[in-house]
């Protein structure tokens, strides 16, 4: 062919089929034929999807956690949670029928904790992947903390009051209540009672049976109580209802007769308040036994009265300062006779305290949780929320305190 001539039918033909080869490899090269995509390596990130992803950061306790291997099996899934204090713990879940995707049993996540996921899959082909990842929950800024009596393992008298003083106040009092419960065997009725917002107390409609098993259930981790502040507890407890064991004080006749199963047993010649210091009158619970302490006057607003550095056998029954303990400095002629106390309840003691005198007799045989109550004082009743003093309040009164209803 010369140059400028036309090209001839063999030259036309040669350059129609280069074309069209080149249309065809072209059309291989999109899929359409040949090598496939689907044999193509797949990354473990296309076969195994996590959420959160992996280096997530603050996710909220109710954020989504979930394994899933959308067009292939799980064959394994291991969620492991870290808390602030490296606890491990498995996290519980469930696979799907089809093996498809895994879910947490718990729908919530744990604040201020560390979550390792571990998964394992197989893909339609048969490929199998498997991925690690990592993420960490929202960290609150306030925790709160709910400090309670009786401790764990106890064995309490029968008006023993369960009682939680929290370190900040409580917005949301329904989801605290919620997020503790107290139970007995055998069973009996127990209601809860708020004083305020940073205290909550429990007790059955009557004295607790001898013998009773009772459960307290804390159950606050992570529980909202007030904007920003979040619980940390999650803990059971165990505590016991030895003998009955009721004592009631008379101020005027200067006794205090001493019931076991509401048999008297003892009746022992007392001291009371005296003019302008009265005993508070009702029904208070033994909080704390003390072989020995100092009572300073000016703790409890009597100025420079008095300061004794070693009362025996002390019994507190009220957070005011109301104590039932041993008095070695009155006369012996004061105990049945004489109303002479800032308030407390004597009982004739000698100094470094005796088992042998009626104080000594008397605190070797109270446990936490003893009910002593007073009657025929010229003060007013003492108030519910002062000590365990729970039981002077009618029970409909009680009930309505619980913020569930």
């Amino acid at each position: 062919m010369t140059h400028g001539s036309r090209p001839g039918p063999w030259a036309r033909a040669v350059r129609r089929a280069a074309v069209t080869g080149a249309v065809l490899v072209a059309l291989a090269g999109c899929g359409l034929g040949g090598f496939g995509s689907d044999d193509a390596p797949r990354s473990p990130e296309e076969i195994i999807r996590i959420t959160p992803h992996d280096g997530a950061r603050g996710v909220p306790a109710d954020g989504r956690l979930s394994v899933t291997a959308p067009d292939g099996r799980l064959e394994r899934v291991r969620v492991t949670r870290v808390d602030d204090a490296g606890q491990r713990a498995d996290v519980a879940g469930r696979l799907s029928a089809d093996r498809r995707s895994w879910r947490p049993d718990r729908a919530r996540l744990a604040l201020a904790a560390r979550y390792l996921v571990h998964a394992v899959a197989v893909d339609g082909r048969g490929r199998r992947a498997a991925r690690h990842t990592a993420f960490t929950t929202f960290v609150p800024a306030h925790r709160f903390i709910g400090y309670f009596t009786p401790e764990h393992r106890a064995t309490v008298g029968t008006g023993m009051i369960v009682s939680f003083a929290f370190n900040r106040p409580i917005a949301d009092r329904a989801a605290v209540e919620r997020g503790i419960s107290v139970s007995a065997r055998p069973a009996t009725e127990i209601a809860a009672h708020w004083f305020g917002d940073r205290r909550l107390d429990f007790r059955p409609r009557d004295y607790w049976t001898p013998g009773t098993e009772v459960t307290l259930r804390l159950r606050l981790r992570d529980v909202r109580a007030a904007p920003g502040v979040y619980g940390v507890q999650h803990r059971t407890v165990r505590f016991t209802v030895g003998r009955s064991q009721t004592s009631t004080v008379d101020a005027a006749a200067h006794t205090m007769t001493v019931r076991r199963a509401g048999q008297p047993i003892a009746v022992l010649p007392v001291t009371t308040g005296g003019a302008g210091h009265e005993t508070w009158n009702g029904r208070m619970v033994v909080m704390e036994r003390l072989a020995e302490t100092r009572m300073d006057g000016s703790t409890v607003g009597f100025g420079g009265e008095y300061d004794i550095a070693d009362v025996p056998h002390a019994l507190r029954l009220t957070t005011s300062g109301t104590f039932l303990h041993g008095n070695y400095w009155a006369g012996a002629s004061t105990f049945g006779s004489v109303n002479s106390t800032h308030g407390c309840v004597g009982l004739r003691d000698v100094r470094g305290g005796s088992p042998r005198t009626a104080a000594g007799w008397f605190y070797d045989r109270t446990l936490v949780g003893d009910v002593v109550q007073v009657v025929n004082s010229h003060e007013r009743q003492v108030a519910p929320d002062n000590g365990l003093g729970g039981w002077n309040m009618p029970w409909p009164r009680w009930r309505a305190g619980s913020a569930l209803g």
